[in-house]
C-alpha cells in the first residue's frame, strides 16, 4: 500500500476516519495491493465528485473502473488480487459469508450516524444496541481464532474497523465479553491492521 505521492493503477478515495473505507484499506493491505490512497477530508476532487453519484467514501478507481460501496469494492478485490484468500471458493459457504456481510452492515453499520451523533440520546441509544448484540454473540468468538473460521476473512476486515472504534464511541465491552477483547486484540496485532490505519485513526485508542 502506498501513499499518493506515488503512483498505482489503482487509486483508492478514503475518508481518514470511516470505518467504511478502513474495511477497504484493510484488505488492500491484507492481499499486499500496490495502491494509491487520497483521504478526503473535505471536498471530493471534481473530476472523482462527477463519477460517483453519493459522494460518499471509499471509491476506488481502476483505469475505467469506478467502484463504490465498500462491500462491493472489497469482492472485487478479491477476484482481481484472490491470494491471500478471504472469502470460501464454495458457493454456499461464499453466500453465507455475503449474508453474515450484509448482516454487520445493516445491524451494526447503520448504527454508524447515530453512534456518532452530537445528539446525546440518539448516541446513547445507539451505543447500547451495539453493546448488547457483541455480548450476546461474545461465545461465538470463543470458538475460532477468526470470526467462525480458522482463517482470516472478509469478514474479520469488517468487523476490525469497527471493534477498534469502541473506545472512541465510549463503548466499553464487559468483563464477559473478554472473548471479543482477545479477538479483537488479534486482528489489531496483524501487520495488515497496523497499515491500513490513518493518522486519525491511530488516535482512537
Amino acid at each position: 500500500m502506498t501513499n499518493a505521492n506515488h503512483r498505482s493503477s489503482i487509486s483508492l478515495y478514503s475518508a481518514p476516519d470511516c470505518p467504511q473505507s478502513h474495511k477497504v484499506r484493510l484488505v488492500l493491505a491484507e492481499k499486499g495491493v500496490d495502491v494509491d490512497i487520497h483521504q478526503i477530508v473535505d471536498n471530493w476532487p471534481e473530476k472523482i465528485a462527477s463519477l460517483t453519484p453519493y459522494g460518499e467514501a471509499p471509491v476506488l478507481v481502476e483505469q475505467d473502473t469506478v467502484l463504490f460501496n465498500s462491500n462491493i469494492i472489497m469482492e472485487y478485490l478479491e477476484d482481481r488480487f484472490p491470494h491471500p484468500t478471504l472469502m470460501p471458493a464454495e458457493p454456499l459457504q461464499k453466500a453465507q459469508m455475503k449474508l453474515m456481510l450484509y448482516r454487520i452492515d445493516r445491524d451494526w453499520y447503520s448504527l454508524w450516524p447515530d453512534l456518532v451523533s452530537s445528539r446525546h440520546a440518539r448516541a446513547s441509544k445507539a451505543r447500547k444496541q451495539l453493546l448488547e448484540d457483541l455480548i450476546v454473540l461474545s461465545p461465538v468468538f470463543e470458538q475460532q481464532p477468526f470470526f467462525m473460521s480458522d482463517e482470516f476473512s472478509l469478514i474479520d476486515c469488517t468487523l476490525a474497523p469497527l471493534l477498534w472504534r469502541l473506545p472512541s464511541l465510549k463503548v466499553k465491552l464487559p468483563a464477559k465479553a473478554k472473548a471479543i477483547e482477545d479477538y479483537a486484540n488479534r486482528l489489531f496485532a496483524r501487520d495488515s491492521f497496523i497499515n491500513s490505519l490513518s493518522e486519525s485513526e491511530k488516535q482512537f485508542r
